[in-house]
């Protein structure tokens, strides 16, 4: 068999063993290929993408930096791809931003380098420089009907007849845009309607962006099963009856667990945290969900019979994770919000842990997710009566949670901080086991990285004009209201 033959062969299997979906064998069959035949910097960019798809992000690196080695075509790519690692997946925003300078370096019109420049200048609260990208976007291609949501996002404007509300009217009438567009473009309008004091346009923007983004999602999304979701609370119930625990684990790291339904204040209550000297904000790490994907599937019944070395495994491999994300912290908050299905799973792993669930009024919380284009994995968040029926099942979770680890679980309200930082703040530092520090209530600092919808909200001065916001919709919500009511009243 000749060199060429040889190599064609590795190749072939290696698309193959990917496209059945058996990604680690994938990337093994590549290492096989490049091994024999390093030069070849296509096969180095795959196995790059098949390490990231497995987590495996220094390996991803280090391939990505063998295809720039051997000259890959559009280089550019390559480093933004870098930078997007280093950015969502190793908390290293400097790294990341100086990968996507790299890129616009090689390829000065290169739009993905410049979307996610603008991004990651609002992760860390460069309003001026994120809006001055988008613009730059908008003047190279005029048609970027992404770059024009987020630019409309990150715009203030209250008066109704700014032009940008013509420009995304425009834009979601246009032929050409896709149902994904459309989505983005009505909740940036629904969001400008709003700023506007507009809600009846607001909603009907809002109403639409969920049509569209439930549209997007198909044929790959799930609609939200009511059924479903009960018999899935009700098989935590059944799996955390009473827990058995890890033995604590030694670490020079300790994890502070922060959940509670989306928006519900949960990046806020991190950045309170964070202007702590001993606390570094962890953001939303996947940490726990993928083990429950991966290790513990099928979740939760994989925790029947789980020996106590099992459990220590666990917790060990998640410890040694956030050591290596947050070298040198002491306490780093995990703040994923649906971490509130695995409280029982953190107090198996963690016996001593805290858990900080964030609460606020549930309209409030509702609306504001309905309001949001979040995640299509999130479907219950495409339709309000769906939401209010995923909100009272968290609730009956939260309540199990609570006869179970009652006094490691404390309810930061956020309608309450708004009314009386101080104490709220107190009190969560109490919690915690740390003593008081002003600087918890400063959420205008510096080179504070924030990645969720609330990057803006959280380095405003405390307001309170998020409290009682679904009165602007009353009549919107009320059969929501009465369905929340109903199920109080049972």
């Amino acid at each position: 068999m000749t060199k060429s033959s040889t190599g064609d062969s590795l190749l072939r299997e290696a698309v193959a063993l990917e496209r059945a979906g058996r990604l680690s064998d994938a990337a093994t069959a590549y290492e096989r290929l490049l091994a024999r035949y390093p030069n070849l910097p296509d096969s180095w960019f795959n196995l790059a993408v098949l390490r990231r798809k497995l987590r495996e992000y220094d390996a991803a690196l280090a391939a990505y930096q063998r295809a720039l080695d051997h000259h890959v075509t559009q280089p550019e790519e390559v480093h933004l791809n870098r930078g997007v690692i280093y950015s969502d997946h190793l908390h290293q925003p400097d790294a990341a931003e100086k990968e996507l300078h790299t890129a616009l370096q090689l390829n000065a019109k290169y739009i993905p380098a410049l979307l996610n420049l603008a991004n990651l200048n609002e992760d860390r609260g460069r309003r001026d420089a994120a809006l001055a990208l988008y613009e730059k976007i908008l003047l190279l291609e005029p048609g970027c009907l992404e770059a024009l949501a987020r630019y409309a996002n990150l715009k203030t404007i209250a008066q109704a007849d700014d032009p940008i509300i013509g420009r995304l009217q425009g834009a979601l009438a246009r032929a050409d845009a896709t149902v994904g567009e459309k989505a983005s473009l009505a909740f940036a309008l629904g969001k400008v309607l709003d700023s506007c004091r507009d809600f009846e346009g607001a909603f009907d923007a809002y109403v639409a962006a969920n049509q569209f983004s439930r549209a997007s999602a198909a044929p790959v999304g799930v609609p939200y099963n009511r059924r479903q979701q009960e018999e899935f609370v009700s098989q935590l119930i059944a799996a955390f009856g009473a827990t058995r625990s890890a033995t604590s684990t030694a670490s020079p790291v300790r994890p502070i667990f922060i959940c509670g339904m989306f928006r519900s204040g949960s990046t806020l209550t991190e950045q309170v945290l964070a202007g702590h000297s001993r606390i570094t904000a962890g953001g939303e790490l996947d940490l726990l969900p993928s083990a429950v994907r991966s290790s513990l599937s099928p979740f939760p019944a994989a925790m029947n019979g789980l020996s106590a070395s099992r459990l220590n495994e666990l917790a060990e491999r998640y410890l040694a994770d956030l050591a290596k994300l947050f070298p040198g912290d002491s306490f780093v908050t995990d703040k994923r919000p649906d971490n509130f299905l695995y409280i029982g799973l953190i107090k198996s792993l963690f016996p001593n842990a805290k858990i900080i669930h964030t609460t606020r009024d549930p309209l409030d919380n509702c609306l504001s997710i309905y309001f949001l284009h979040l995640d299509h994995s999130m479907s219950y968040a495409l339709d309000l009566l769906d939401t209010g029926h995923y909100y009272r099942q968290y609730q009956r979770l939260m309540a199990h949670w609570k006869t179970l680890f009652g006094p490691d679980i404390l309810d930061f309200n956020y309608d309450a901080f708004v009314r009386e930082p101080k104490e709220a703040v107190a009190q969560l530092l109490n919690h915690c086991g740390l003593d008081w520090e002003d600087n918890c209530l400063n959420l205008q600092r510096e080179n504070s990285v924030v990645k969720t919808a609330s990057v803006w909200q959280v380095r405003e001065p405390v307001y309170l004009r998020s409290s009682g916001r679904w009165r602007n919709y009353a009549k919107h919500v009320a059969e929501l209201r009465t369905y929340l009511d109903a199920t109080d009243a049972k």
